[in-house]
C-alpha cells in the first residue's frame, strides 16, 4: 500500500477513495458538459473538480452508500473564491450519498436568483 492512499474497505470494496472521486468527477463533467480539471485542482491557476465555461464545480461522495453527508462552510468559501480567481460567473457543490446514487447540487441564493431570472 502507498503512503497516504486512503483505502476504503467498506462491503467488500478496497478500491482507494481516489477511484470514487474521480468516477463522480467524470460523470459530472460529462452531464454538465464539462472538463475535469488535472490533479482535481491542485495546480495554481486551474481549480476545482470540474469546469464548464461559466461555472467552477467542486465534487464530494461518499465511497459507501450513506444516508448523510457533511458539508464544510470552508468547502464553498474556498470554492467561491476559486470561481472567482478563474473569472467564472459562478460555483457549485455537487455531491451523492455513495456510488449510483443521485447528485444533488449547491450553489449561492445570488446565484440561483439569477438562473431563475433567466426563465
Amino acid at each position: 500500500m502507498k503512503v497516504g492512499l486512503k483505502i476504503r474497505n467498506k462491503e467488500g470494496s478496497n478500491k482507494p477513495t481516489r477511484y470514487y472521486s474521480k468516477k463522480q468527477e467524470k460523470q459530472v463533467a460529462k452531464e454538465l458538459g464539462g472538463r475535469t480539471t488535472k490533479n482535481s485542482g491542485a495546480t495554481p491557476f486551474s481549480k476545482g473538480d470540474v469546469f464548464t465555461d461559466d461555472y467552477l464545480v467542486e465534487c464530494k461522495t461518499k465511497t459507501s452508500p450513506s444516508s448523510q453527508i457533511t458539508i464544510k462552510k470552508e468547502w464553498l468559501e474556498k470554492l467561491n473564491a476559486e470561481s472567482l480567481f478563474m473569472g467564472k460567473n459562478g460555483s457549485v457543490l455537487v455531491f451523492d450519498f455513495g456510488e449510483n446514487t443521485k447528485k444533488y447540487c449547491i450553489i449561492d441564493l445570488d446565484t440561483f436568483k439569477d438562473l431563475i431570472s433567466e426563465e
